[in-house]
C-alpha cells in the first residue's frame, strides 16, 4: 500500500496547502490580488516622485499655521518636525552654533523635505485605504505595511509608531470585541434580541417600537452582533408569515424586516463610543487635538439623535413597503414565544455577564474621562477570564485581530498626518485654512 504524500488530500491539510502555495499564480483571490497590488504600487511610486504642491511648501514654512499644534520653542511645521527627527541639529541651530549644526550627524530638514514628507504620508494613507478596500493584500498585512512605510520613509520614529499602534482607542476596540464574545457565548445577546421582539404584534409596532429599541441597544452592544443574532429569528418569522398567508415569496416584507434591522443598528452606533470602533478612533483624534470628549458627553450628543432617526427610518420603511406586502400582516411575537420557550432560564454565567456589562457601562460613564476607556474595558475582559465566562481560545476565535490592527494602523496614520501637517495639505490657496483644523472647528 503506497504511503500518502503531501499532495494526497487524505494527508495533513496544512502540508497540502503549503505545497499548493509554492506555485506562483496571477489569479486574484481575497487577500491576494497581484494585479491590483502592482497597479497601486505603480501609482504610489509616481505620486511619491512628484514634487509637493506649492500649498504644502507654504504651509510647512508659515509661522504659527492655523490648527497645527506646534511643539514648544518652534515657529513652523518644519521646526516641529526637525525638533523631533533632528533634535541635535535643531538644538544647535537654535543656539546659533553653526559649526555644531554642520557637524551634527543628521542635518536639518528643509521646507521642501518636510513638505515632501507630508505628501508621502497622504500617499501612504490612500495606498492603505485602497488595499483595505480591495483586499489586494490581507487586512493584517496592510496593517503592518502602514507601520513599515512610516518607518521606511522616516516619517515617525519607531517608538512613536509603536505608541500610535497601542493607543487607548485601540485597547478599547480590542476590549469591546472581547466583551462581545462573552455576550454571544453566554447567549445574552440572543435573549436581549428576543425580549425586544417579544411584544411586537404588527408591522407598525415593528417599525415604530422595535427598531428604535434596537437602535438604542446597538449604542452599547455590538451592532453587527445584534443583527447577526436577529437575522435567523427574522428569517423564521418571514417563513412562518408567508406559509400562513399562502404566499411563496414576499419581497417587500423581506426588505422591511432585514434592511430595517440593519439601518436601525447602523444609526444606533452613534449612541456611545462603545458601539463601534470608528467611535473610539474619533475619541482618540479629539483627544490628540486637545478637545477630549468623555463617554457621558458623547452620549448627551448621540443618544437623543438615535431614537429620533430610528423612528424616522421605521416610519419611512413602513409607509414605503407596507402597502406592497403580499401577506395580510405579521405577528413576530408568535414565533418569539416558541423561540424563548426553548431557552434556559436566566441565570448562571449569563446573569454574571449581564452584571459585568452593566457595571462596564457605568464605569465608562463615571470614570472614563479620568482613566480612559481602554483600561476600564480590559478590567471587564479580565473579570470574564477570572469568572470563566470566556477562555483565550474564545478570544482567538471570536476577535478579529486584523480588524483591531486596522484601527491601530488608522491611529498611526492619524498621528503621522497630524505630525507632518498632511491632514491640512490638501488645501489649494495658502490663505484658505483647512476646515478640519480651523480655529472655529478646533473650538468645537
Amino acid at each position: 500500500m503506497p504511503y500518502p504524500t503531501a499532495v494526497d488530500p487524505r494527508f495533513e491539510s496544512f502540508l497540502t496547502d503549503s505545497v499548493i502555495g509554492r506555485h506562483c499564480t496571477w489569479k486574484n483571490r481575497p487577500g491576494y490580488k497581484p494585479i491590483f497590488f502592482i497597479l497601486a504600487a505603480v501609482i504610489f511610486t509616481f505620486a511619491v516622485l512628484m514634487p509637493p504642491t506649492q500649498g504644502m511648501l507654504d504651509m510647512v514654512k508659515r509661522e504659527a499655521p492655523a490648527g497645527y499644534e506646534l511643539a514648544p520653542g518652534t515657529k513652523s511645521i518644519t521646526d516641529t518636525v526637525n525638533q523631533k527627527l533632528r533634535p541635535q541639529a535643531f538644538a544647535a541651530g537654535q543656539a546659533a552654533d553653526k559649526q555644531t549644526a554642520q557637524a551634527a550627524m543628521k542635518p536639518l530638514l528643509s521646507n521642501y523635505q518636510v513638505a515632501q514628507m507630508a505628501k508621502m504620508t497622504i500617499c501612504i494613507l490612500f495606498l492603505a485605504v485602497f488595499l483595505w478596500g480591495t483586499e489586494a493584500l490581507p487586512l493584517g498585512a496592510t496593517d503592518i505595511m502602514v507601520g513599515v512605510m512610516l518607518y521606511l520613509f522616516s516619517i515617525l520614529p519607531i517608538d512613536e509608531i509603536s505608541k500610535a499602534y497601542m493607543t487607548d482607542a485601540v485597547v478599547f476596540i480590542f476590549g469591546i470585541l472581547a466583551v462581545a464574545v462573552g455576550v454571544a457565548k453566554t447567549g445574552l445577546d440572543r435573549r436581549i434580541g428576543l425580549i425586544l421582539l417579544g411584544r411586537i404584534k404588527s408591522a407598525r409596532s415593528f417599525a415604530l417600537v422595535f427598531l428604535p429599541m434596537l437602535a438604542l441597544s446597538a449604542g452599547f452592544l455590538s451592532g453587527h452582533a445584534l443583527v447577526a443574532l436577529l437575522i435567523p429569528v427574522l428569517m423564521g418569522i418571514y417563513k412562518v408569515t408567508c406559509r400562513i398567508n399562502g404566499v411563496k415569496r414576499d419581497r417587500a416584507l423581506a426588505i422591511f424586516l432585514f434592511l430595517g434591522v440593519c439601518f436601525a443598528a447602523n444609526h444606533g452606533g452613534l449612541g456611545s463610543p462603545a458601539a463601534a470602533g470608528r467611535n473610539a478612533i474619533m475619541v482618540g483624534y479629539l483627544t490628540d487635538y486637545g478637545i477630549p470628549i468623555t463617554f457621558l458627553a458623547w452620549m448627551k450628543a448621540g443618544i437623543p439623535f438615535v431614537p429620533v432617526m430610528s423612528w424616522a427610518i421605521g416610519l419611512y420603511m413602513y409607509l414605503r413597503l407596507k402597502p406592497k406586502f403580499q401577506v395580510k400582516g405579521i405577528n413576530p411575537s408568535q414565533a418569539i414565544r416558541a423561540e424563548m420557550a426553548g431557552m434556559p432560564k436566566f441565570g448562571g454565567r449569563e446573569a454574571i455577564m449581564a452584571v459585568i456589562l452593566v457595571l462596564l457601562v457605568l464605569a465608562w460613564v463615571l470614570f472614563g474621562a479620568h482613566v480612559g476607556l481602554g483600561g476600564i474595558t480590559l478590567y471587564a475582559v479580565m473579570a470574564m477570564f477570572l469568572l470563566h465566562i470566556i477562555t483565550w481560545k474564545d478570544v482567538q476565535d471570536g476577535v478579529a485581530f486584523d480588524v483591531v490592527g486596522l484601527y491601530a494602523a488608522a491611529c498611526a496614520m492619524g498621528a503621522a498626518l497630524k505630525f507632518t501637517g498632511g491632514a491640512c495639505g490638501w488645501r489649494r490657496p495658502s490663505s484658505v485654512s483647512c476646515p478640519t483644523c480651523s480655529p472655529r472647528a478646533m473650538a468645537w
